[in-house]
């Protein structure tokens, strides 16, 4: 279980020291009222920390109660991470709220607050084939991540394992959380608290090669020209979320 912390920053410069790349953070931050145990992984904003699908993490205290009850900001905060497990009526603003709401929005903007942003660390430097083990490249990379994460006020890490699609959904999926579990069991050994790291599998279902390699035949194992153009979907995706 991760543990809510109180101030978020970026770690974009200590990242791109490693050579990882960083795309746009999400558009919309859903800020919880944190108050007793909230359904949902939040950083020191209270804002809800999302996957690289922009899906809500949900922590062990989620129930489809807790998502709406649990307010975030007027609305539950299942209204903008479980749309369908929430009642509409719910996620309505009243006419007085939406008084307040064109209250709130003529007054004078506040300066923008730092976010997060997705990083990703190389697929072909972190597994090979059918394996979760991590190659010597891979264990460099993340021995850099460690050492920059003790600089900051770390808050939590967030890891995301895929797959290529060769294989059956049921194993990709274990495969996908195996991969998420090595890059865990790394950091943790370089220095990492083991509650600050949060893992996830997602199989085959989040490919990056998209159809570029459909024309290369049988897809199994034993067609290496496939197996190599689909390596940039074995990899694990991780957020890392601190302060200085």
């Amino acid at each position: 279980m991760i543990k809510q912390a109180k101030q978020q920053l970026l770690m974009a410069a200590a990242l791109a020291a490693l050579g990882l790349s960083a795309s746009a953070s999400f558009a919309k931050d859903v800020v919880v009222d944190a108050n007793g145990e909230v359904p949902y992984v939040i950083d020191g904003r209270n804002v809800v920390a999302r996957s690289g699908a922009d899906l809500c993490w949900r922590t062990g205290y989620w129930t489809p109660a807790a998502a709406a009850s649990v307010k975030a900001g007027e609305f539950p905060v299942g209204c903008e991470c479980d749309a369908d497990v929430v009642a509409k009526d719910k996620c309505v603003a009243t006419p007085v709220a939406k008084t307040e709401a064109a209250k709130a929005a003529q007054a004078p903007l506040a300066a923008p607050t730092p976010v997060s942003e997705k990083v990703k660390l190389a697929a072909d430097a972190l597994f090979e084939f059918d394996k979760a083990v991590l190659l010597p490249e891979g264990k460099t990379k993340l021995s850099d991540l460690a050492a920059k994460s003790k600089g900051l006020k770390l808050e939590v890490i967030l890891a995301v394992g895929h797959t290529d699609r060769i294989g059956n959904p049921a194993y990709n999926q274990k495969l996908s959380e195996k991969r998420a579990a090595a890059v865990k069991a790394y950091l943790v050994s370089a220095g990492v608290e083991a509650n600050r790291v949060y893992t996830e599998g997602k199989g085959k279902t989040q490919p990056v090669t998209g159809d570029k390699c459909n024309k290369l035949g049988a897809e199994n194992g034993s067609n290496k020209k496939l197996v190599a153009c689909l390596q940039p979907d074995r990899r694990v995706e991780i957020e890392v979320i601190g302060s200085k």
